[in-house]
């Protein structure tokens, strides 16, 4: 699977990332400080680069980072098509793939451990998006009616 990664900060978890990534046998497109020669950039610049990747079909999914993920979360959610999803835990990993078709993960820099973001993506990418097909596609739509509301 391609996988697009950025991040505000290159880390220790950033780092366990990509390797664990790459162990698994994903090939890695990586954003910000994580990539080497680019100069830092802002968080929201660099999940927009990561999403839009996403979307555009350039890569299969994204993993966004920031010291607490919402910022991230935010800004890659602003892109078409992307449905993002700030992940603590393994179960919310699965939740987040099962009746959201999440197509982004979001992990915070200072939240999350090495270990829990093994867990994480054990589940992420071992929960496939058709698990709960049904009650996923009724949550698309709904979501899709929230969207086109005017208010």
């Amino acid at each position: 699977m391609r996988i697009a990664i950025g991040s505000d900060a290159a880390t220790e978890l950033t780092e366990a990332l990509i390797a664990e990534l790459e162990q698994r046998g994903h090939k890695i497109f990586t954003y910000g400080p994580m990539r080497r020669g680019e100069a830092d950039r802002d968080w929201p610049l660099v999940a927009a680069d990561v999403a839009q990747a996403v979307a555009d079909g350039g890569v299969d999914e994204g993993i966004v980072c920031c010291w607490t993920g919402t910022g991230v979360s935010i800004a890659a959610n602003k892109i078409a098509g992307i449905r993002c999803a700030l992940v603590r835990d393994a179960e919310t990993a699965r939740g987040a793939r099962i009746f959201n078709h999440a197509n982004v993960l979001a992990l915070s820099l200072r939240a999350t451990t090495v270990p829990i973001m093994k867990e994480i993506l054990h589940a992420w990418f071992s929960t496939t998006t058709t698990s709960g097909e049904a009650q996923s596609e009724w949550n698309r739509e709904q979501i899709a009616r929230v969207e086109a509301m005017d208010r």
